[in-house]
């Protein structure tokens, strides 16, 4: 018998809930029962208008829609999983960064959550109870210093503001937990490993190779799936990890070395 997360009726907000992790896991969350809405830049074909906000979370406007969004249309949250995130640096290192790369960085990976959990904590904490996943990143441990490291630096702030949050609330029933991926195979990421074949003369396999060489290795041979981490973030989610609060998850094929 499958277990049964306990997530029928949970009301739940994923940002950045259409492609990729955030797609999988709000896909899974529904098929557990909850209530979920999303929120992204576009709306996918197929997905009911009622289950989706068009907002930019790079703004404040945007975060505020869907705060008001998620109160006219469910009535309030029970679970909030960050999932909205991303990079667009150039590569070329330090040099590359200017300031306008920066917030864009910041902007995206960083404030989205800052915004969307100063407007709705209020009413989790009112309600006495819910979750909020935010999804990190390894990159935050392992930053690859020719491309990344705006992002990285983005993904340790989020870190660090997680941790603060869950030591601020959890005695008041609210659980903070952050989801820290490595390399997952998502649309974006076949993207990259397809045109790093092109450039280098060989296949997807061989693209991939690329990508998993620059991050060092991955122990069990693959990138991982975006079903695998919605997997993980619906667990934390549910009351099965009612005890489960201010901690990090890392979901990355063992690529991070650990003593």
């Amino acid at each position: 018998m499958p277990m049964d997360l306990e997530l029928a009726g949970k009301r739940a907000l994923i940002t950045g809930g259409t492609l990729g992790v955030g797609g999988a896991t709000a896909a899974l969350l529904r098929e557990c029962g909850a209530r979920v809405l999303t929120a992204a830049r576009s709306r996918p074909e197929g997905l009911p208008e009622d289950l989706f906000v068009a907002a930019d979370l790079t703004t404040a406007e945007g975060c505020t829609a869907v705060a008001d969004a998620v109160r006219e249309r469910l009535g309030g949250v029970d679970i909030v999983v960050h999932v909205v995130g991303g990079s667009s640096a150039p590569g070329g290192g330090f040099a590359a960064l200017d300031d306008a790369v920066w917030e864009r960085e910041l902007s995206l990976n960083l404030m989205p959550a800052v915004r969307l959990d100063r407007a709705l904590l209020p009413g989790m904490l009112a309600q006495g109870a819910g979750v909020i996943i935010h999804v990190t990143s390894i990159q935050r441990e392992l930053p690859l210093p020719e491309s990344t490291t705006a992002y990285a630096a983005a993904k340790a702030a989020l870190s660090t503001y997680s941790k603060s949050l869950s030591k601020e609330v959890a005695g008041r029933g609210i659980r903070v937990v952050r989801v820290s991926p490595g390399w997952v195979e998502t649309e974006a990421s076949v993207a990259l490993a397809e045109r790093l074949a092109e450039q280098a003369g060989t296949d997807y396999e061989g693209g991939k190779e690329i990508v998993m060489r620059s991050l060092g290795g991955i122990p069990l041979g693959r990138p991982s799936k975006p079903a695998e981490v919605a997997n993980l973030i619906a667990f934390l989610a549910s009351p099965r990890a009612g005890s489960i609060t201010g901690t990090e998850y890392v979901i990355d094929g063992g690529t991070i070395p650990t003593a």
